[in-house]
């Protein structure tokens, strides 16, 4: 169940993190993977990684900043250009860089909507049309938890996520009759180099640690499985969803 023999990915922020262990487990699932992040991020460690669950030639690396909209554009092109078609986009580039809502300036909140929001909306819009020639697509978003409930000190972010969510509601309920599922992976706090310091401040660990009714951090594994699944075939009912990776933190 759940293989992807055949389709081609293009999983974003796949330097590192969640989007690096995405990109590992839809190639462990039999998908072409091409990995993409920012101009300049070194992506051997996930190359290695890849090769490690797959044979074959592997695609090359396409450099998109999410913020750029040229970049957008092109990346998008030289993936098709290079491999026909991309079947599955994941959209896991993103930023979250707390701050409270009286200390919030223009910059934070233009960066965050342009990483969060604009970059995978506008790289979705550039991939969707051979999705939908093909009759047969999959746009995962990385969204988060806090898409759903609030968190102290950090609205701008919370609100990124919450759009996400409604993106994919919206985008789903539209392309669907052309046999595209558009869903988003919500998880909780996972340590990774984008949490890893809040996580080491033992108050704020305390506190996100008794907000989950398992008491546990989830795993970057724990959110891959999830995004494999909603690529799958097995998902092919599964449409405008979030699925919460969060061990029940949203349910209370």
């Amino acid at each position: 169940m759940f293989r992807l023999d055949g389709k081609t990915a293009l999983v974003t922020g796949s330097a590192t993190g969640l989007g690096q262990g995405i990109a590992v487990a839809l190639a462990r699932q039999g998908a072409r993977v091409i990995l993409s992040d920012r101009p300049g991020e070194p992506m051997e460690e996930s190359l290695g990684q890849l090769r490690a669950v797959t044979t074959g030639d592997l695609p090359e690396p396409v450099a998109i900043d999410v913020r750029d909209l040229a970049q957008i554009r092109q990346g998008a092109a030289t993936a098709l250009a290079r491999w026909g078609r991309v079947d599955i986009l994941v959209n896991n580039a993103g930023i979250n860089r707390p701050a409270p809502g009286l200390e919030v300036d223009a910059a934070n909140w233009e960066d965050h909507y342009q990483t969060n929001v604009r970059g995978g909306f506008f790289l979705a819009q550039q991939l969707a049309p051979a999705m939908i020639a093909a009759h047969w697509g999959r746009v995962i978003w990385v969204s988060s938890q806090s898409g759903l409930i609030g968190i102290p000190g950090q609205p701008v972010y919370c609100s990124t996520k919450g759009a996400v969510i409604q993106l994919v509601r919206t985008l789903g309920v539209e392309w669907a009759r052309h046999g595209l599922t558009v869903n988003s992976v919500a998880p909780t706090f996972v340590e990774t180099n984008l949490t890893r310091h809040r996580l080491q401040q033992p108050e704020f660990r305390a506190f996100v640690l008794g907000k989950i009714p398992c008491g546990r951090l989830a795993e970057v594994e724990h959110v891959a499985a999830a995004a494999a699944f909603l690529a799958s075939d097995e998902a092919a009912m599964v449409n405008c969803h979030t699925l919460c990776v969060d061990g029940g933190w949203t349910a209370w």
